[in-house]
């Protein structure tokens, strides 16, 4: 790759720039190129599989792997790139395990710099790891050896793998996606499209993450932990504890080439160099980006720990009669079987009093007996913890409960009301949760999902058009309110906002200062009222949302800002 035209040029302009001559650029880009590359080995793999075979079976309760059979028709003929949500650090060894032994190629998969740490950089390496650096920015030479690297990898027709959301999620939910790779890959394929790329979104679910407590301690301020060969010595003593069940779930497969198609539809026509950028390429990038987003939410493994979560999270004071919690965790397990959100969507086996067994003996919850029954209730640190699994599976609640929430305060509302309302609310709803209905695709899915809630008994048909809730005190009035909780806190969030928006008035506020009001305040409320969702004052989610208030025309910026 060093030897490309594309670097030739880039070891000339950096010579020039820097005074520099050219055979030292030259050493310093075979440099990049051994840091960069990956040098599978084939005796690796075959090793690393019984290893990891034997960490499986000592730290999971099985891996339960969902339509391999798109992975395997596609690799047939194309060159595919994994894109898997990233949660843990075992998601790099998980994916490739799983394809391996379904008989497919592990990928070359792109590993930060950070991971490249004495004894096990080289066995990563060799497993199939390429490293990258965190920033490219003001290194052209090194983006141009890992463009070219790249460009070589999918033109050869390997297997890639890399997470969109570039860092782990220490919320849960999927983060917003960095284009960066993404545009590499698309730019690749604009130079040489005679190999289709194929992207394979993964959701990879844990009922239990490994690194769970240090996600709390992260999202309460305190300092990340650097990765080293004693932190992972550190981990390896937890091996004897039990992190349940994993799910490898692959999503609905996107062709490149289709995304292409839809945006700029004379792509295949034109000339494309290594330097060049198309003006509708960051189009086309976002459009790819959001699709994977939506296609890995819409392959979720929904699993006991999430759905007792998202139930005790959306009560009072977290705790409930046993049998109560049972009773809704079924009615809740229903609806989604009622409307399923996606094929790819996974639920579990069982029943809400399995559930509730299997919560407490992995020790997320805690029972306190009573003679009138007893109580199942989230104590201490776990109550936060908790709101993690919640977020793995909260954008499947969001319309039913968006729905839900418009009768917090109304006995009744004509049903065009309900579906303006939860319509306006859609679009920023969609953005933040990845949900895949398109904003024009929203009304017939609200108006569906209105039915539903009628057929279930938590909302009734009046006349004249009208859609009124179950009567006060009534079990049905209960699953209403619980259910509208699962999404109150991101409205909660969005009337911040809002509401700093219209205390200042207009004129008054830029966009980085509305989003330094707002998760201030948000912080200031989480305390008071003792909520207890790290990411109720998450700074990106307040930037996202006023970045979407901005799209949708509500507010405009003036030259100022």
């Amino acid at each position: 790759m060093v030897r490309t035209q594309a670097v030739k040029e880039a070891i000339r302009e950096t010579a020039a720039r820097e005074e520099i001559p050219p055979e030292k650029v030259r050493a310093k880009a075979w440099k990049y190129a051994d840091e960069i590359a990956a040098s599978m080995s084939v005796v690796t793999i075959r090793i690393m599989e019984v290893v990891l075979a034997w960490l499986w079976n000592r730290i999971y309760n099985g891996i339960a792997v969902n339509n391999i059979k798109v992975v395997k028709e596609v690799a047939q003929e194309n060159a595919v790139v994994y894109v898997p949500c990233h949660r843990s650090h075992i998601d790099y060894l998980l994916l490739s395990y799983v394809l391996y032994k379904n008989g497919l190629m592990p990928p070359h998969i792109a590993a930060g710099i950070n991971l490249n740490m004495p004894l096990v950089g080289p066995i990563l390496r060799r497993g199939g790891a390429f490293f990258m650096r965190r920033s490219f920015k003001d290194n052209p030479l090194y983006a141009t050896v890992f463009n070219e690297y790249m460009h070589v990898m999918f033109s050869r027709g390997y297997s890639v793998e890399y997470f969109v959301e570039g860092g782990r999620s220490r919320t849960g939910r999927m983060l917003q996606p960095r284009p960066g790779m993404l545009s590499m890959t698309v730019r690749s394929f604009l130079r040489d499209h005679r190999k289709p790329i194929v992207f394979v979104p993964v959701y990879i679910g844990y009922e239990k993450v490994m690194e769970g407590r240090s996600y709390l301690g992260e999202l309460r301020g305190k300092k990340k932990q650097k990765e080293s060969v004693f932190a992972l010595a550190k981990t390896v003593r937890k091996l004897s504890n039990s992190f349940g069940r994993v799910a490898v779930n692959f999503g609905e497969a996107i062709p490149l080439a289709d995304v292409l198609d839809n945006i700029h539809s004379s792509w295949r026509e034109e000339a494309y160099d290594a330097e060049y950028r198309p003006p509708w390429l960051n189009q086309a990038v976002n459009e790819l980006a959001l699709k994977v987003a939506s296609n890995i939410n819409a392959s979720v493994a929904v699993n006991p720990i999430g759905i007792t979560a998202t139930v005790l999270l959306g009560t009072d004071r977290l705790a409930m009669d046993e049998h109560q919690l049972i009773r809704l965790m079924d009615q809740y397990a229903g609806l989604l079987k009622a409307y399923p959100y996606a094929e790819t969507v996974t639920l579990p086996e069982g029943s809400g009093k399995d559930w509730v067994a299997y919560c407490e003996n992995m020790g997320l919850v805690a029972r306190q007996p009573q003679k009138l029954g007893d109580i199942i209730a989230l104590e201490g640190s776990n109550a936060t913890l908790m709101t993690y699994y919640r977020n793995n599976i909260q954008h499947l609640f969001a319309l039913p409960s968006l729905i839900a929430s418009l009768f917090e305060n109304k006995d009744t509302l004509r049903r065009e009301r309900v579906v303006f309302l939860a319509s306006v609310a859609y679009p920023y709803l969609q953005s933040e949760l990845f949900l895949k209905y398109q904003a024009d695709e929203a009304e017939p899915v609200i108006n569906d999902w209105i039915n539903v809630l009628i057929e279930q008994g938590l909302l009734e048909e009046l006349d004249d058009d009208r859609i009124g809730r179950p009567e006060e005190g009534t079990e049905a009035m209960l699953r209403l309110r619980v259910l509208s909780r699962f999404i109150i806190q991101t409205l909660e969030r969005y009337h911040i906002a809002l509401g700093i928006l219209r205390k200042y008035g207009s004129g008054k506020l830029s966009a980085a200062e509305l989003e330094e009001q707002s998760t201030l305040l948000a912080e200031r409320m989480s305390i008071l009222f003792g909520l207890n969702a790290p990411e109720f004052f998450d700074k990106s989610l307040f930037r996202n949302f006023i970045a979407n208030l901005q799209k949708n025309g509500v507010i405009t910026t003036e030259e100022n800002g």
